[in-house]
């Protein structure tokens, strides 16, 4: 699942959900490839009822399925300036971390390894829901970019629906692509999600 170039992310719907789950989907087939739902720590999210959910900390899991073991997990801790979030393999390694910008109209984040050096950008757009993964060399290699789902969804529910795309530059490494993913699933569940 996770050598691919393409993923169409589908929030499910809900409209007083403490806990998002997302369907990952092969955008040429519509085929269910993974899932990726919160592992939030149950104290946590019911602080949500009090607090605002970017300050608390967040724990995404992608699986291919809802009951494998996690190929990557999203975490967020305590976030009060700046969230930071780290993004690991299913062997326990930190594969990188991302961190929001202190400010910027448009959105977006920074790319560290773990070394904390800064391997890329993502950049959003202050008059759409696109986000652009721009590599350290400054080539772009990605792009994430909201599908409409309909009037009424969109209106009375928080659930999302984006495309996440892996431009083939024969710059890409595997690594890219899990960081891309993680990136566009982060957008949505620790940087933009309201609650």
């Amino acid at each position: 699942m996770l050598n691919r170039h393409n993923y169409f992310i589908r929030e499910h719907v809900g409209m007083f959900k403490l806990e998002d789950t997302y369907d990952i989907l092969d955008p040429e087939t519509n085929e269910q490839i993974g899932i990726a739902s919160e592992a939030t720590p149950s104290w946590a999210i019911w602080l949500r009822l009090l607090f605002k959910k970017q300050m608390l900390p967040a724990t995404v899991a992608v699986r291919e399925t809802l009951d494998s073991k996690p190929l990557l997990r999203i975490e967020r801790g305590w976030t009060f300036w700046r969230s930071k979030v780290r993004v690991i393999d299913a062997h326990e390694n930190e594969l990188g971390y991302f961190k929001s910008k202190i400010f910027s109209l448009a959105g977006g984040f920074h790319v560290y390894s773990p070394q904390d050096e800064k391997i890329a950008e993502i950049k959003g757009s202050w008059k759409s829901w696109d986000f652009k993964f721009i590599s350290a060399s400054g080539q772009e290699v990605g792009v994430v970019t909201k599908k409409w789902a309909g009037f009424g969804k969109e209106l009375f529910t928080t659930a999302d629906n984006y495309l996440i795309s892996i431009h083939d530059t024969g710059e890409v490494q595997p690594i890219s692509t899990v960081m891309l993913l993680a990136a566009g699933l982060a957008i949505d569940t620790v940087f933009n999600e309201q609650q």
